[in-house]
């Protein structure tokens, strides 16, 4: 499935001090994270929402990035907003809120995060065996469109590519060691039932986050693609009004 015409770019102008920064997940594409895009445009915030690097095109790319090509874009896109506001937040979903944290580590200038469902830790043995298994087999099954919502899919990869997790997985060492370094102001949403990620990558996160000001809510009626499912007004609501109070 080639999925070009779904990888857009989406990028919103304003005359607002407030720059937000929105990344999609693996395997996905920025259609994922449009609402949110929209919502923040809405809120006359400028916007600015990339495609990662191997995604949009076809599974077999992803296999051949490495997890900095994913940095690099989000620093692009990052210093496109610093051109137009003096006030930058990141909002990231699975993936993308793992990549969130990476680039606030780096950048402590950042004003804020907002992590949906964000990548911190797993619990499932089989990541044990990735290091080994993307020698092997270059793709499993897809974890993608994991959506309570029967009207909603995710246009995504149907394939999982190994060498893509393998990548996943290092960056979150990085992620996890310099999580209390990070002292920006962070809102973290959690689906009560996510079938990609535990749980515990979300209390991991808020308990070991050097931020003072952090927060947790629970989503009740979303599954792990919460900006596409039944919980996605509550997600953009609460994302703005989290803005808003720093900004």
């Amino acid at each position: 499935m080639n999925l070009t015409q779904y990888h857009q770019p989406y990028s919103h102008k304003s005359e607002s001090k407030i720059g937000i920064l929105v990344v999609h997940g693996l395997t996905s594409t920025t259609s994922s994270m449009k609402f949110m895009a929209e919502s923040f445009a809405n809120a006359d915030f400028n916007v600015e929402l990339p495609q990662l690097a191997g995604h949009g095109t076809k599974w077999q790319d992803l296999n051949k990035v490495s997890y900095q090509d994913w940095v690099d874009c989000l620093e692009i896109a990052l210093q496109t907003l610093q051109k137009r506001a003096s006030k930058i937040f990141i909002c990231g979903l699975s993936l993308g809120g793992g990549l969130s944290l990476f680039l606030a580590n780096n950048h402590p200038e950042i004003s804020g995060l907002i992590l949906i469902n964000n990548i911190c830790v797993f619990t499932n043995p089989k990541y044990w065996f990735v290091p080994l298994l993307h020698h092997i087999i270059p793709a499993v099954p897809a974890v993608a469109s994991d959506i309570k919502d029967p009207n909603e899919k995710e246009i995504a990869y149907d394939r999982t590519p190994t060498k893509a997790v393998y990548e996943m997985l290092k960056m979150l060492k990085i992620i996890r060691k310099s999580l209390p370094n990070i002292k920006q102001p962070t809102l973290i949403f959690k689906s009560k039932e996510d079938h990609v990620i535990p749980q515990k990558s979300a209390i991991f996160t808020l308990n070991n986050i050097g931020s003072k000001d952090k927060n947790l809510i629970w989503l009740n009626n979303s599954y792990h693609v919460a900006t596409l499912d039944f919980d996605k007004e509550l997600v953009a609501k609460k994302s703005i009004e989290f803005i808003e109070k720093l900004r």
